[in-house]
């Protein structure tokens, strides 16, 4: 799926950035806060995405297989949107060596993960494959040790940690590490989201209520017909074109974490990231209920439409 996937993902992401570049300009905010919001309502939600996958019915499936692709290409770009806005300094010559360094810290850390898969913890779980809970302590070992690596040389936790789930999901035992992780996963994924709003303030996002309403109503208005044009200029048929537009309609979690990146480094103000936090979540919460009640899901309102 890679070349209909980064075609899709290039035709839609230059929409999806102009619409938040032109309505944060439009409301008086910097070029940085419009070229961060533009760049960070590009993504769509792969925990929506894949949560509201059915397993069994479309993860295999032509649907699913476009869903998956293209959210992966969007985390791909994402992890190089956080490592551009992670190298930024004080000075042209600070941003160009934090960047350099960073550009050669990721293949380092990628390279060492897909090599320590395959050599060291492939071997070692096939030898231990008895002990469940060693399979599950070694794979959040992996994953936060990465994370930490990654921290240390430079990058992020979030690109150390996406580094390390995508290196063990190439490897045999992933199917069983992800079905065994999941309820540790589904107690993350709340508190993450709890996290998310109890860090909104709700008084600051009053003050910028009309940029946010906006730019939430026109992501999820544009984000199923970009979807679904780019998809049926490629061949796809309409229904399966404008059911991938409506799974991918909405912001992401990658767009939270650039808010936040962005605002420790000093490129967005409060309440340019209040916009882009409170659109996120407004499109979260409204592109999931189109989904429940349009298509297939496991969550889904009517019986007929139940599936996992």
């Amino acid at each position: 799926m890679a070349g209909e996937g980064f075609l899709t993902a290039l035709l839609t992401t230059g929409v999806f950035f102009g619409i938040g570049f032109g309505l944060m300009w439009s409301f008086g905010f910097t070029l940085s806060e419009a070229i961060i919001t533009g760049v960070a309502v590009c993504f769509s939600s792969t925990i929506i995405g894949v949560k509201l996958l059915p397993t069994t019915v479309l993860h295999h499936r032509h649907v699913g297989e476009i869903v998956i692709a293209l959210l992966l290409i969007q985390d791909l770009l994402a992890i190089f949107a956080l490592v551009l806005i992670t190298g930024y300094g004080e000075s042209v010559s600070d941003t160009l060596s934090n960047l350099g360094a960073a550009m050669l810290a990721l293949p380092i850390i990628a390279g060492t993960a897909f090599l320590s898969v395959r050599y060291l913890l492939l071997p070692l779980i096939a030898r231990f494959d008895a002990f469940h809970e060693f399979i599950f302590l070694i794979a959040i070992g992996w994953c936060l040790g990465l994370a930490s690596a990654a921290e240390a040389v430079g990058l992020s936790f979030e690109i150390g940690a996406f580094i390390a789930g995508v290196s063990l999901a190439t490897s045999p035992i992933s199917q069983y590490i992800a079905e065994h992780l999941k309820p540790l996963r589904d107690f993350f994924l709340v508190m993450f989201f709890f996290s998310v709003g109890a860090e909104l303030n709700a008084s600051l996002l009053l003050h910028v209520f009309f940029p946010t309403i906006l730019l939430a109503m026109a992501l999820i208005a544009a984000k199923p017909v970009a979807f679904a044009l780019a998809l049926k200029w490629q061949g796809e048929n309409s229904s399966t074109s404008w059911e991938v537009g409506y799974r991918l309609g909405q912001a992401s979690e990658f767009s939270l974490l650039l808010s936040y990146v962005a605002s420790a480094a000093m490129l967005l103000g409060p309440e340019a990231a209040h916009v882009i936090q409170g659109a996120t979540v407004i499109t979260l919460i409204v592109s999931s209920y189109i989904v429940i009640f349009r298509y297939p899901s496991p969550i889904a309102i009517s019986e007929k439409l139940r599936r996992d």
